[in-house]
């Protein structure tokens, strides 16, 4: 497997022929591996640095501060994760790490807010750490402009308006994450995995990881292939949502993070996810005349609650109470 570098400045420019060049460059990539590098875009060296920094202040908080903000304290999914509190891969123990999670900050009287929508609501922000909710977000909605010029791109490739996703993200799903992998002892081959093989939820994922790497792509033989760090670039990977929406004309390839130097590890996932009540059904030009989707419609809300509620304990057994 192949996994491209793609440089992306041209999606800012005002060069038709550019930007095409570029769509087509990330449609081939999104429909033979799933996965791609993007260079040239305007994230600095120096916001990814001090973004890195505030995980590190983050994470190296006492652990009764950072559960203060426990993320089964909040009915929609926001705050920090313990170690081994998400189970990426069924049957696996619990994932080597710890997680700082935010997304879009509604206040708790939002008129967006209530049991037929529970991914939105507030945000947990530590209070021990100055400018961390300022900081966080306007990193937020950096890369969320980031992930809608790469949406873009796949509209152009698809033939259709370049702004066909804008109106999709007015109150996105979309999340920030912040993951640490503390070091630990790898005495065989399950003790290195960090991450457990999975798909990811949504439409896209933007990577960040540090110069440890570690992360792993499975190519269709089933072998792990690494995709090591690249300095200044993004990792991008398509979800399972993106999928879905587009018939699979565009892979969701499982992924991990293997690591057998057992060396600490950090990385920032940012998950582009559009509005709750998205309607994700098939995209223009992604089935053939007369052919029937494979998928049935369904929100983007709904999807990701579905998905959550299969990776996390917690939410499982709420999910199960509820149901009965």
């Amino acid at each position: 497997m192949n996994i491209p570098l793609i440089d992306i400045a041209p999606l800012y420019q005002d060069n038709p022929t550019g930007k095409l060049s570029v769509a087509n460059a990330i449609d081939h990539a999104c429909q033979h591996s799933g996965f791609f590098y993007i260079q040239g875009h305007p994230i600095s060296r120096e916001r990814i640095a001090a973004m890195r920094q505030l995980a590190q202040d983050f994470f190296a908080l006492p652990a009764a501060e950072k559960l203060k903000i426990n993320i089964q304290l909040s009915a929609n999914h926001r705050g920090y994760g313990e170690t081994a509190a998400e189970q990426l891969d069924p049957s696996q123990p619990g994932d080597w790490k710890e997680s700082y999670d935010m997304g879009l900050n509604l206040p708790v009287d939002h008129e967006l807010i209530g049991p037929e929508r529970p991914l939105y609501g507030p945000n947990q922000y530590p209070t021990a750490i100055p400018d961390f909710q300022r900081r966080m977000e306007t990193h937020y909605w950096d890369m969320l402009a980031l992930g809608k010029k790469i949406l873009s791109a796949l509209a152009l490739a698809l033939g259709i308006d370049e702004t066909f996703f804008d109106n999709k993200f007015d109150h996105p799903l979309s999340v920030l994450r912040f993951l640490h992998y503390p070091s630990r002892p790898t005495t065989d081959k399950q003790a290195a995995i960090g991450a457990g093989a999975h798909s990811d939820y949504g439409c896209i994922t933007i990577l960040w990881q540090d110069e440890i790497g570690g992360l792993q792509v499975q190519d269709v033989n089933g072998r792990w292939i690494d995709a090591p760090p690249i300095a200044n670039t993004f990792v991008i990977n398509i979800g399972n949502m993106m999928a879905r929406w587009s018939n699979d004309r565009y892979k969701s390839t499982p992924h991990r993070v293997y690591s057998p130097s057992g060396a600490e590890r950090y990385s920032m996932p940012f998950f582009v996810e559009p509005d709750f009540d998205t309607d994700v059904s098939c995209l223009p030009n992604c089935a053939a005349a007369g052919d029937t989707p494979k998928y049935a419609p369904i929100s983007a809300g709904d999807w990701m609650i579905y998905c959550f509620n299969n990776t996390y304990a917690y939410r499982a057994e709420e999910y199960q109470q509820e149901e009965t």
